[in-house]
């Protein structure tokens, strides 16, 4: 396998991994760290970006529910705003909370930058790791 596939395929999976579509990113990063232990930059950024657009797809679907009711189910993300969107990396409450910054029309931007800084910490993490 190539580098250009191996990257195409990490970004494939972290994208997958934003949203509600299964997905392996940490493996695929793994696997192409190992692979091309000398393309980490790229592949971090690579990793990050997918993740951080399938996030910001999470949050696009959270702008299209409509607002019927008050959001007191989003006390923390009403409160703190997109700074709160650094955790969107955790499993399963990351989707959570891009889909309510969505739902509650945070600007995109500010979510965009706080999601691509969590996720990129924690692909970071991970790779220092392998």
């Amino acid at each position: 396998m190539s580098l250009s596939a191996g990257l195409a395929g990490l970004f494939a999976s972290s994208f997958a991994s934003a949203t509600v579509l299964p997905g392996n990113s940490e493996v695929a990063l793994a696997l192409v760290l190992s692979e091309w232990p000398d393309a980490t930059s790229v592949a971090l950024a690579v990793a990050t970006l997918g993740n951080t657009l399938g996030g910001l797809t999470t949050y696009g679907l959270g702008r299209f529910v409509p607002q019927r009711a008050e959001p007191r189910h989003l006390p923390t993300l009403q409160r703190w705003g997109a700074p709160v969107l650094l955790l969107s990396w955790v499993p399963v409450v990351g989707d959570a909370l891009c889909l309510g910054a969505g739902w509650l029309r945070l600007r995109p931007w500010p979510c965009a930058v706080f999601m691509a800084v969590g996720k990129g910490l924690r692909y970071a993490a991970l790779a220092a790791l392998v």
